[in-house]
């Protein structure tokens, strides 16, 4: 599949939509992150739900500052082919759900980064569609789904991107869901209509119970 950067570049069948983020949900970030850190002689520490303040020099201890951790963070993103892997269960789980439902993968990486964020993708069979775009995921999730009476379903790690997307689409399911256990216990506890997913047979579960008892899901058999 290709990257587009435009919702209307996606074409969907008549059936349920699942559009998933990618890092720290598809993909491990935050583990191969800190491996990355680790070999220029940085650490990350799972001391709050965030990176930046969290990044330790390993020699004498200190903070990493913004100006360095937009340099890594690219660079990081740059290697990531070197780096990353699916999260546990995510590809046999999502080949899964795509015997039943069109899947879209929606990333914020800056766009330079999205050819080699597809053709990671690809080498792990993950052949889905992907927008990758920094804009609000809301909107993006709004255009993509267009309205239609089918199921929707939003899976992400960051709870301002799923509050976007329940402030746009309103009968969305929306997951939750982080891969790394280490950073786990201190993301923000789920609000609102957000479902906390605790692995990727778990969110199988919560996303075929919500298509199952979704009216459009029966009318459109």
């Amino acid at each position: 599949m290709e990257v587009a950067t435009d919702p209307r570049q996606i074409r969907l069948g008549d059936r349920p939509l699942i559009v998933c983020d990618i890092d720290e949900v598809v993909l491990e970030f935050l583990t191969p992150l800190t491996d990355f850190l680790r070999s220029h002689e940085y650490d990350l520490l799972p001391r709050s739900f965030r990176l930046h303040g969290n990044i330790v020099s390993r020699l004498d201890g200190r903070e990493m500052d913004r100006e360095q951790f937009k340099a890594f963070h690219d660079m990081f993103f740059e290697t990531q082919d070197l780096w990353q892997k699916p999260a546990e269960r995510a590809v046999e789980t999502l080949h899964a759900l795509s015997a039943d439902a069109d899947i879209v993968f929606l990333t914020a990486m800056p766009p330079r980064h999205q050819g080699v964020r597809r053709r990671l993708l690809d080498r792990f069979d993950l052949h889905f569609d992907m927008i990758a775009s920094e804009e609000p995921k809301g909107p993006i999730v709004a255009r993509l789904h267009d309205r239609r009476g089918l199921p929707v379903a939003f899976i992400d790690d960051i709870q301002r991107n799923l509050l976007s997307v329940a402030d746009h689409v309103p009968d969305c399911l929306l997951l939750n869901m982080i891969a790394n256990a280490d950073f786990r216990p201190f993301a923000p506890p789920p609000i609102g209509a957000i479902l906390q997913a605790s692995d990727w047979p778990h969110a199988e579960a919560l996303l075929r119970r919500h298509f199952a008892a979704t009216p459009a899901a029966a009318s459109q058999s």
